[in-house]
């Protein structure tokens, strides 16, 4: 889902870029009324979780890959503006770092998986557990469900983006400039890879996830749901069985170890790894698209391209690397990006700062 460089015109991907800047703007305001400056280390790590997800590439029988990306349950868990600032510092660190989108279409990428994605996985959350305690199976079966429609949702975004461009941006004798592939060939791709196996990991992350923090971790399902009561009785929260922490950080550990398994699944049936794995003969082609040549090696500045080593030796250790240092920068971003906005807003720079009832009219449920 991560488009590359290339594949949109960049009256496109100025479209992205105007949408999602505002967006991001409203989510940098909205999201201190959820994550307090004891949540900001779990914002972090679900974003660093939200990284390393998207490096496990899933093998699709049409020859390409697909991957979870975890806007679902950082939706749920801290509410979808939150979500949104984690998914994009992660999008912009991989694009920037590994080249794993693009940076002019980072915009637009923004838009699908931290605007489109968690917004609608936490709308169908809400829809399906409203009325619910915290620890009712609704609760699960709604952030799963959420979260494979709200990842197809993203996917079906991408269908569209890329199936208009043949239409809109091509020469005199009709040829593409930019992506090849019409909307009858663009959208069944997506939906093809995303309703049969991206959008059942995202399911599965979210709702196992929640299902974990119901017998673990009720206080961290609290944050976004201000008033909830815990169960029928409305009793208490009780106190986490094992410190939520070291669990957390033994399970990114385990993530970070198995990540060389994305390695399996390298893909590149549609051209994504690069414009001359096209099939031109399919696509009636001569040649690869001249805006798509011209614009696919925009960014060549990664510091590890592909999540690999420059000379492509190691591509297991390689992948690790990348692994540890996407976390790190990605969790030490975010980390320090939502301590800046609870100090701006300490300084009264947020307007969304209001009264409890509104509070939690906006995020809880």
């Amino acid at each position: 889902m991560h488009i590359p460089d290339g594949y949109l015109s960049p009256a496109t991907c100025v479209v992205g870029y105007v949408v999602a800047v505002p967006v991001a703007a409203v989510a940098a305001r909205r999201v201190e009324n959820v994550v307090k400056t004891r949540q900001v280390p779990t914002l972090a790590m679900l974003s660093a979780v939200s990284f390393l997800v998207m490096m496990f590439n899933i093998p699709i029988p049409d020859g390409t890959t697909a991957h979870a990306v975890g806007g679902a349950l950082i939706a749920v868990v801290l509410g979808p503006w939150a979500a949104l600032i984690a998914v994009a510092v992660a999008l912009g660190f991989q694009a920037l770092l590994f080249g794993d989108g693009g940076v002019l279409a980072f915009g637009v990428n923004v838009f699908n998986m931290g605007v489109v994605l968690p917004f609608v996985a936490y709308g169908i959350y809400r829809l399906l557990s409203r009325g619910s305690t915290l620890i009712s199976w609704r609760r699960v079966v709604g952030a799963a469900v959420g979260g494979y429609v709200g990842l197809n949702a993203a996917a079906i975004c991408v269908g569209i983006e890329l199936g208009i461009q043949p239409d809109l941006f091509h020469d005199a004798s009709g040829t593409p400039l930019y992506s090849p592939y019409h909307l009858s060939q663009a959208l069944p791709a997506m939906l093809f890879a995303h309703l049969l196996i991206a959008g059942i990991a995202e399911a599965a992350l979210a709702g196992g996830v929640v299902a974990y923090l119901q017998q673990a971790n009720i206080p961290l399902l609290q944050v976004n749901h201000p008033g909830v009561p815990v169960d029928a009785a409305d009793n208490a929260a009780p106190k986490p069985r094992l410190r939520p922490g070291a669990v957390a950080l033994s399970a990114m550990a385990v993530l970070v170890l198995l990540t060389p398994l994305g390695l399996l699944a390298p893909g590149g049936a549609f051209g994504e790894d690069a414009p001359q794995d096209l099939d031109l003969g399919d696509l009636g082609l001569s040649a690869v698209p001249t805006g798509l040549a011209k614009y696919a090696g925009f960014w060549n500045h990664t510091l590890l391209g592909d999540y690999g080593f420059s000379n492509g030796s190691h591509t297991n250790i390689g992948y690790l690397v990348s692994a540890v240092v996407g976390i790190v920068v990605v969790g030490a971003a975010v980390y320090l990006i939502a301590f800046g906005l609870r100090a701006l807003g300490s300084r009264g720079w947020s307007r969304t700062r209001t009264d409890p009832a509104r509070t939690a009219a906006e995020t809880g449920s």
